[in-house]
């Protein structure tokens, strides 16, 4: 099977890595804005610094993708420049294109529209003819592997998938932060998705680098049951242009794997719980950054890091974003947590995913319930041990994985449901890009910083808890800790020609 194959291909091991580019030139990195040249420019506002319930029109979406996608800042030191954004990307590559597919949307014209987050703008692709009916709107999600592979070879497909998982939680919480609710369209065929989004068109692409159709929300502005927008032939307008003239290095598996995990799926999950109803404001959205380092001497509450992981649960936002059930489950290495042991910790997010670590970990495991956790934290401690060695080199020896508070490895429910349908090897890539944008924005809110580790050692993580097969499977590491900041760094305004609204007109 080629998802398994794949899968096992490019896992990194203290042997050896999986195979990637021997140089890079970083002055011919790829462009990081796909434009479509000859599309209208629709511009956007930004959103209000005094966020609140946003309208349903062209304003709220300017806002919302804003939030979800847009420049956060530039950075730049010495001749170098480089944009940040609101959702997180592995090696800041961002491979996750943004398209909006409007129906009625007052101050939108009707149709398809590619978002530029350079300029914080859309580009008019498809002009539909006006449709009857109340407005409706759908953001879609597509992956451009070349802008991982340049960097991270093989193993590119991986971290594309978890850059859709962040891009799903980052319009999650934006739709959350403005008053909407967001909706994944389950059961869309890729095929489908693909000609929604005029990712099929071989005339519009030409020799550009083309873009794999991975996910449709549905945005309402209270709540709804998510459906696809009809397939419309309007009038189209634009061309891609080439991110990279003279790539150096071809990939062969990344194409099998993608079109091997074509396809869709769909679950009846229904969360136990309410939602959460905390909001994660505008501004915490717009401040998150990934730490590059940690101060290895600071100590988190114990309040903060169960408050924490308790945004992990299922009931909570963005997890309500689909019907899927929860099938990822963090594990921990505690290294600073104050009345905490140092040891290795599970969440099992499941009362299924309990049994099912239980059957397959090791059998001298403690798994004793942490008893000053809330009633509602399954969160266990299985060994007792100074971890900060270990995790720094399961975490491909970074110094982050031992200077942070805690590490995580997101632990998958994996062989059985991949086997069964090949498309659930990227959906539950995204369940864990979800967790890693939960992570991200809860050590904002608590005055942390966090980091998503795409590079860590498979199978010797795998060992440590005892595991063999592929029942279950890491598919990401993530790191929580109090940041240093380079002051050598410097900052400039992510949009200088535009300007915050005090509020919504």
């Amino acid at each position: 099977m080629k998802a398994f194959a794949y899968h096992q291909r490019t896992k990194h091991g203290f042997g050896g890595f999986a195979a990637s580019p021997d140089t890079l030139d970083w002055d011919a990195q790829p462009n990081p804005f796909r434009e479509f040249e000859g599309a209208e420019k629709i511009d956007l506002d930004l959103a209000p610094q005094a966020c609140c319930s946003a309208p349903f029109s062209r304003a709220g979406l300017g806002a919302l993708l804003h939030l979800a996608f847009g420049l956060s800042a530039w950075k730049s030191y010495g001749p170098d420049r480089w944009a940040l954004r609101c959702n997180p990307s592995s090696g800041n590559l961002h491979p996750t294109e943004a398209y909006v597919l409007s129906e009625n949307l007052p101050g939108l014209a009707d149709g398809l529209h590619h978002y530029l987050s350079r300029d914080h703008i859309l580009e008019h692709r498809r002009a539909d003819a006006p449709a009857d009916g109340p407005a409706r709107l759908w953001i879609g999600l597509s992956s451009i592997a070349w802008r991982e592979a340049w960097k991270y070879g093989e193993r590119a497909f991986r971290y594309c998938q978890l850059d859709l998982g962040h891009a799903l939680g980052a319009l999650g919480y934006a739709a959350q932060a403005l008053g909407f609710r967001a909706r994944l369209v389950e059961g869309l065929d890729s095929a489908a998705l693909a000609h929604r989004l005029g990712l099929d068109r071989a005339e519009d692409f030409g020799p550009a680098e083309r873009e794999d159709a991975d996910a449709l929300v549905e945005i309402f502005a209270d709540d709804g049951a998510p459906s696809p927008p009809p397939a419309k032939t309007g009038v189209w307008a634009g061309a891609a242009n080439v991110l990279d003239r003279r790539p150096m290095y071809r990939w062969p598996v990344i194409e099998d794997v993608t079109r091997a995990t074509l396809g869709a799926g769909a679950e009846n999950f229904t969360a136990p719980a309410p939602r959460r109803t905390e909001n994660i404001s505008a501004d915490l959205i717009l401040q998150r950054r990934s730490a590059q380092a940690f101060n290895p001497k600071h100590r988190m509450t114990p309040n903060a890091f169960f408050e924490a992981l308790d945004a992990l649960a299922p009931r909570h936002q963005p997890f309500d974003l689909w019907t899927f059930a929860p099938r990822v489950h963090p594990l921990l290495f505690v290294h600073r947590v104050e009345g905490l042991p140092q040891g290795l910790y599970a969440l099992p997010r499941s009362a299924e995913g309990e049994k099912l670590l239980r059957q397959k970990f090791s059998a001298d495991f403690a798994w004793s319930k942490v008893l000053d956790a809330p009633d509602a934290l399954p969160l266990f401690l299985l060994k007792e041990g100074d971890t900060r060695g270990l995790a720094r080199r399961l975490f491909c020896n970074q110094a982050i994985g031992g200077d942070s508070t805690f590490g995580v490895a997101m632990l998958a429910e994996f062989g059985p449901l991949v086997e069964q349908n090949p498309w659930r090897y990227r959906q539950l890539h995204w369940e864990a890009g979800l967790i890693g944008q939960t992570l991200y924005l809860e050590a904002e809110r608590i005055g942390l910083r966090g980091t998503g580790i795409g590079c860590y050692f498979d199978d010797e993580t795998h060992a440590l808890f005892g595991l063999t097969g592929s029942d279950l499977q890491s598919l990401y590491h993530f790191t929580v800790g109090l940041p240093y900041v380079d002051t050598r760094i410097a900052t400039e305004p992510a949009y200088p020609h535009k300007v915050r609204p005090e509020r919504f007109a």
